[in-house]
């Protein structure tokens, strides 16, 4: 089944590192938003099996290996479902959009 299947699981931002608010006080204690390190899963659907990719700093704040933009997540998506990212485009005030922009790219190194 998972060799027809592409599952994902992740969110669309991670978490910072370091707690913000009062420690003692566990209703507002949390982590803000952070969009530049984030972990997705994903499983079958011609994906590699069983490695990570991609690297964060010591304090994971910053991408420090292989960084993945989501505009490189979403063309490798829309590869792995048969879909040319580079042609799903849509014109917007006389101008031509592309939901991976002009510089999302396949992550071939995940692809089995």
């Amino acid at each position: 089944m998972l060799d027809d299947t592409l599952v994902i699981w992740g969110g669309e931002f991670g978490r910072t590192p370091f707690c913000q608010g009062d420690i003692n006080d566990k209703k507002t204690l949390g982590r803000d938003h952070h969009p530049y390190v984030f972990t997705i899963w994903m499983a079958g659907g011609g994906v590699k099996r069983g490695f990570s990719f991609g690297e964060s700093d010591d304090f994971a704040y910053n991408p420090a290996k292989d960084p993945v933009h989501v505009h490189d997540f979403q063309a490798t998506v829309m590869h792995l479902l048969g879909i040319n990212h580079e042609r799903l485009t849509y014109k917007f005030q006389g101008r031509y959009f592309r939901l991976t922009d002009v510089h999302g790219r396949v992550v071939n190194e995940i692809l089995a």
